[in-house]
């Protein structure tokens, strides 16, 4: 893409969410699939995160995960495209009095040099496919090393190339969605509150392969490999015993191959090389 395609694809992406802002929590918060994701996601980076942390979060959205984590005493500079997003944000920071713990910004992750806090940081989060809506991951991969300590971690949850669930939809007929992210560098059309958008899908081997000379992978696991992908909906309500099973057997081979990589997404962590 040009200058100008990237321009007008992440201005579509902003006003997007901006628009759905303010219904997004309505929407996606009492989802039990969807808090069963954060929970995931949560528990994921708290195996490598250290106390008192300084993150930076991409793509913060409503600020669910910065609130969380500002309140097991880390200290995070959530970033966003959607000003709609990032008001919701700064309101629940203000109403639960941790303006202190949480800072934001209006900041592209394609150009990060032009944030205003430069960290050091000990750690990067970004959650639920925010870096799919990029054809240029790799740039916003090669910010990542001048923001964070040596030692420090990147957790990322991405879409995949490859989705078991999504496939199984052959069987149904809907073969546009069971294809859907084979699509190449032009990516595949979205929508979201009736604004069209592309998104990209993104294999584990290309996040290594961007982050190898400064990172060192340090886990992978699968996420809704087997519980059913939030589009699905009501799924956890009309099955709670179907549910509760699956999320066992997901905890079970979540790290094995191949249900690390064919989720609906994957949760990955890298740590900064120690300088020598």
């Amino acid at each position: 893409m040009k200058n100008g395609e990237w321009i007008i694809q992440e201005q579509s992406v902003g006003h997007a969410f901006g628009k759905q802002a303010p219904v997004f929590d309505q929407l996606y918060g009492p989802d039990k699939i969807v808090q069963y994701k954060r929970q995931r996601v949560r528990e994921h980076v708290e195996q490598w995160i250290k106390p008192g942390s300084a993150i930076l979060e991409l793509n913060a959205g409503t600020g669910e995960d910065a609130v969380y984590f500002a309140k097991q005493g880390h200290r995070i500079h959530a970033t966003d495209i959607s000003a709609g997003m990032l008001e919701i944000l700064a309101q629940k920071v203000t109403e639960q009095g941790l303006s202190a713990q949480v800072t934001h910004e209006s900041c592209s992750y394609t150009n990060l040099e032009s944030l205003n806090q430069q960290g050091p940081f000990d750690y990067i989060f970004s959650n639920f496919a925010g870096l799919n809506c990029t054809g240029s991951i790799e740039k916003v991969l090669s910010s990542f090393a001048r923001l964070i300590k040596p030692g420090g971690f990147v957790t990322l949850v991405i879409l995949p190339r490859f989705c078991l669930w999504e496939t199984l939809l052959l069987f149904r007929g809907k073969f546009r969605t069971a294809f859907r992210r084979w699509a190449g560098k032009k990516g595949v059309k979205a929508k979201v509150e009736g604004v069209p958008f592309r998104c990209w899908y993104y294999n584990p081997s290309t996040i290594i392969r961007a982050l190898e000379n400064d990172f060192d992978k340090v886990a992978m696991e699968g996420l809704c490999t087997l519980v059913p992908p939030s589009y699905l909906e009501h799924f956890a309500e009309k099955h709670p015993r179907w549910f509760q099973r699956l999320i066992r057997w997901e905890h079970k081979f979540k790290s094995r191959c191949p249900w690390r990589s064919i989720g609906d997404y994957y949760i990955i962590s890298l740590q900064r090389k120690q300088l020598t």
